[in-house]
C-alpha cells in the first residue's frame, strides 16, 4: 500500500528526537505538499464562496487544530473513536501513533482515513507516517507536543487553537458547542491552568535532574533518576534568576500565536527554556506556563482554566484514576469541554455518545454541518470504497454551527471567566 504524500508524514530516521529537542526551529520538515479545496464556485455568472471552505475570522466560528496521539503502544482503534467524536470540517487534525505500535497500525491508520469520503472532501484530517517514542513524563513529551504544533502550523496557518489530545481522552460536549462558546471570545485567550502550590515539592521536582532516554531510542524507556546530583545543597541544579518558573496543569487550548513563538522561536526564551527543562520531569506541566508569564504579549492572555475534567485522586503508580460510570453526572455538571482518561470498552464512553453526543459508534457527531441534507458523499474509486463507512453521508454549509444547552452554558460560563476579571497577570504574579 501507498501513504499519500499529502496525508501522511515521516519523521526522518536518521535524524534523533534529541537534534528535534535542541532545534525546535528546524522541525517543520521541509515542504509539505496539500491539495487545495477550491475556494470558489461558480454559479451562473458570479461566484460564491464554497461551503467547504471554514471562513475565517471575528463573527466566524475558529478553527482548532487538534493533535490526537498514542502511547505505549495504544490501539489505532482508539484514536479513531476519538477522531469520530471531535471531527468538524472547520478543524485540523494530525494523528499519530508512537513507536510502541506497529508500521501496520499506522498503515491501517492511514488506510481508513483515505478511504472516508468525508475526510477526502475537507482534506483535514493527516497521519504521521513514521513516528518515534514519547513518555509523558519526560522532554520526549514537550518535544513531541511542539513538533506536532509544527507540522500542524505547516499544514494551514489560520487555525485559532491548538489542543494536544491523548487517546484515552473523550469530549463531553459536541463540536458545535466547543465552536460556538469560542467564537465570541478573542482569539488570543489561553486557557490553561495554573497552580497555587508555591511548596517545597515543587521546588524539588524542579531541582531534580532526571534523563528521558527516549529522546535517544525508538520505543517509549523509563525515565532515569541522577542520583548523584540529588537534593544535596551543593549538588543540586540552581533556580534560573533571569526568569520564574510557573507550573500547572499539561493540558490546555492554547493560541496559533503562542504555538508560533514557541516553535519559531524569533527570541531565545522559548529555545532556552526547552534546554532547561530538558531534564525536568513533567516538563509540560511548567514549559507554556512559564513562556507566557515571562513574556508581555501573553502574560493578559491567561484563563485559568484548561476546560477539561480529570479526576485527580491518583493512583498507587501516580497516574489519574481512569474514569467510570459513577462520575457521569460529576463530568457533565462541571461543564468541561474534555474529560481524562479512559480505558478502551469503558461503558461511560458508549454512555457519552449515546446521551450527549447523539452518535452511534460509525458515524460522526451530528451538527448543523452534518444534518441529513445537502449534498451526498460519492465513493470515487473501488480501492476505497471496500473500506467506506457512511460517516455523514449528506452535509450542509460547515460554517454554521448550532450549539446545544452544553455550549450555550460553556459560553456564558468562559464570558463570566473573562469579566470577572480571572484574565489577568495576577496568576503570573505567583510563582515559587
Amino acid at each position: 500500500m501507498r501513504l499519500s504524500s499529502s496525508n501522511t508524514f515521516a519523521w526522518c530516521s536518521g535524524f534523533s528526537l534529541w537534534f528535534m529537542v535542541l532545534a525546535v526551529t528546524s522541525v517543520l520538515l521541509g515542504a509539505l505538499s496539500k491539495s487545495s479545496l477550491c475556494l470558489f464556485c461558480l454559479v451562473g455568472n458570479r461566484y460564491q464562496i464554497s461551503s467547504t471552505v471554514p471562513l475565517i475570522g471575528n463573527g466566524n466560528p475558529p478553527v482548532i487544530a487538534y493533535w490526537i496521539s498514542s502511547t505505549n503502544g495504544e490501539k489505532y482503534e482508539k484514536i479513531l473513536r476519538l477522531l469520530k467524536a471531535i471531527y468538524h470540517p472547520r478543524n485540523q487534525y494530525l494523528l499519530q501513533l508512537d513507536a510502541d505500535s506497529s508500521d501496520y497500525e499506522r498503515k491501517q491508520l492511514a488506510l481508513y482515513v483515505q478511504s472516508q469520503g468525508v475526510f477526502r472532501t475537507f482534506d483535514n484530517v493527516n497521519v504521521v507516517g513514521q513516528s518515534y517514542g514519547i513518555n509523558h513524563m519526560g522532554s520526549s513529551s514537550l518535544a513531541a507536543t511542539l513538533h506536532a504544533a509544527a507540522l500542524l502550523l505547516k499544514l494551514s496557518a489560520d487555525w485559532d487553537w491548538f489542543i494536544a489530545l491523548s487517546a484515552s481522552d473523550y469530549p463531553l460536549m459536541p463540536q458545535d458547542d466547543l465552536l460556538h462558546a469560542l467564537t465570541s471570545l478573542p482569539r488570543n485567550l489561553n486557557f490553561i491552568h495554573f497552580t497555587n502550590k508555591t511548596g517545597w515539592k515543587e521546588q524539588k521536582c524542579i531541582e531534580k535532574i532526571v534523563i528521558d532516554p527516549t529522546i535517544h531510542l525508538q520505543n517509549s524507556t523509563p525515565i532515569r533518576t541522577l542520583r548523584v546530583l540529588n537534593y544535596s545543597s551543593h549538588k543540586r541544579r540552581e533556580i534560573p534568576d533571569s526568569f520564574d518558573i510557573f507550573g500547572g496543569s499539561s493540558w490546555g487550548i492554547l493560541t496559533r500565536d503562542l504555538m508560533e513563538y514557541c516553535v519559531q522561536g524569533w527570541d531565545n526564551f522559548p529555545r532556552y527554556l526547552l534546554m532547561y527543562l530538558n531534564n525536568v520531569v513533567y516538563p509540560l506541566n511548567y514549559y507554556f506556563h512559564t513562556i507566557i508569564c515571562n513574556s508581555p504579549e501573553f502574560q493578559n492572555s491567561l484563563v485559568d482554566s484548561d476546560l477539561s475534567f480529570t479526576e485527580w485522586n491518583l493512583t498507587a503508580s501516580g497516574e489519574t484514576q481512569v474514569l467510570n460510570m459513577s462520575h457521569f453526572d460529576q463530568m457533565l455538571a462541571s461543564g468541561a469541554a474534555f474529560a481524562r482518561s479512559f480505558h478502551t470498552g469503558n461503558q461511560l464512553l458508549n454512555r457519552i455518545d449515546e446521551s450527549v453526543l447523539h452518535r452511534s459508534s460509525k458515524e460522526l457527531v451530528p451538527g448543523k454541518w452534518c444534518r441529513g441534507e445537502g449534498r451526498r458523499v460519492r465513493v470515487e474509486n473501488s480501492s476505497t470504497a471496500d473500506h467506506e463507512e457512511q460517516l455523514c453521508p449528506t452535509w450542509g454549509n460547515i460554517n454554521d454551527v448550532k450549539p446545544g444547552s452544553g455550549g450555550i452554558k460553556l459560553a456564558a460560563l468562559l464570558t463570566d471567566l473573562v469579566v470577572e476579571g480571572r484574565l489577568a497577570t495576577s496568576h503570573c504574579r505567583e510563582h515559587w
